[in-house]
């Protein structure tokens, strides 16, 4: 019997660990306070952006993040946590988490994760002010288009330029022919 519970903690542990190791950005926050269809309002916010959010019991979460090498990370596991999870845009679990911390002052945001590094809650505040990565990256895209369009305007002139003046030879040429 003894065996099965273990058994069970280690597939939570290596769970957590997986997703650890696989989100690019990871926000812990202190759920009290907050009412079931709040709850619920945040889980929805979070699912409909990919994200994954889980309340896992501290022993469990300790043992991943030592696992996945994070273990400085356990200083804010006290206490009731959930964590939210983002796999594709690490920008975007702090903005949802920060813009529902604004309407609802009972979540409290502890620390995040981002790329393997620990940040506090100052700067997953900061994080969330940040465009998603889908604008970031239109703005520099953006930015690399904006000398080539203007390149492409200068030869569009030259040869429009080049066009007038051949056209002007040929009809010199013409009235002179004639």
């Amino acid at each position: 019997m003894k065996e099965k519970v273990l058994e069970e903690k280690k597939k939570i542990v290596d769970e957590i660990t997986e997703k650890i190791n696989k989100a690019q950005g990871m926000v812990l926050v202190d759920y009290r306070g907050l009412k079931v269809d709040e709850v619920t309002e945040l889980r929805n916010k979070y699912r409909e952006a990919g994200v994954d959010y889980k309340v896992y019991k501290n022993t469990m979460m300790r043992f991943a993040f030592k696992e996945a090498g994070l273990e400085e990370f356990n200083q804010y596991l006290t206490g009731p946590n959930a964590i939210a999870f983002g796999f594709e845009d690490p920008v975007q679990v702090a903005k949802i988490t920060h813009e529902f911390a604004k309407k609802h002052k009972e979540l409290e945001i502890k620390a995040g994760i981002i790329d393997g590094k620990i940040i506090n809650v100052d700067e997953v505040k900061n994080l969330a002010s940040l465009p998603s990565k889908e604008i970031l990256i239109a703005q520099v895209l953006g930015g690399l288009n904006a000398p080539i369009a203007g390149f492409a305007n200068v030869l569009q002139g030259t040869i429009r330029k080049l066009v007038y003046a051949l056209d002007a030879i040929r009809e010199k040429q013409e009235a002179q022919g004639a």
